[in-house]
């Protein structure tokens, strides 16, 4: 109900993994570590801090893209919601797991260089229909004699 919305820098630690539901729809999810990273100013040493490990769910569209670009090893983005999972494990422990489910995951470009490839066909004015709700501009104003107001304003 109260879902926390975040964006998680790390690196992937497990392979992709996709699976589908019982009613059919796809689902993939990875493991990913994030931690802070301090300069010791007496030693001059980079030191870890702790480190933050969750799942990382993608339904529907993302899973075609985040399968065929992230794989383990790699530094990663993720945005979206988090909860935790809890649950008892076959020997009886109490566990629990902090799990995104992912609205947008994509390369760390602080730390990488990625080649985006695009698949989207370009629109093409002759497959434009007009539906009842489209807006005719051949009425509209010409606005391109209009007077630049923004050298006036007293600073």
């Amino acid at each position: 109900m109260y879902e926390t919305s975040v964006v998680v820098v790390g690196t992937v630690i497990t392979n992709p993994v996709k699976r589908q539901t019982t009613n059919g729809e796809e689902v993939l999810s990875f493991r990913m570590a994030s931690n802070a990273r301090r300069k010791d100013t007496t030693t001059g040493e980079w030191t870890d801090g702790a480190t933050l490990y969750l799942t990382v769910t993608c339904w529907r569209r993302l899973v075609t893209g985040v399968g065929a670009s992230i794989m383990k090893g790699d530094p990663v983005m993720a945005a979206g919601e988090l909860r935790t999972n809890e649950y008892t494990t076959k020997e009886g422990i109490p566990r629990s797991d902090l799990e995104m489910r992912a609205t947008a995951v994509g390369p760390d470009l602080a730390r990488c260089i990625a080649k985006i490839e695009r698949h989207s066909k370009p629109v093409s004015t002759d497959e434009f229909v007009p539906s009842e709700d489209s807006v005719d501009i051949s009425d509209a104003v010409d606005i391109s004699d209009a007077v630049d107001i923004s050298d006036t304003v007293a600073a």
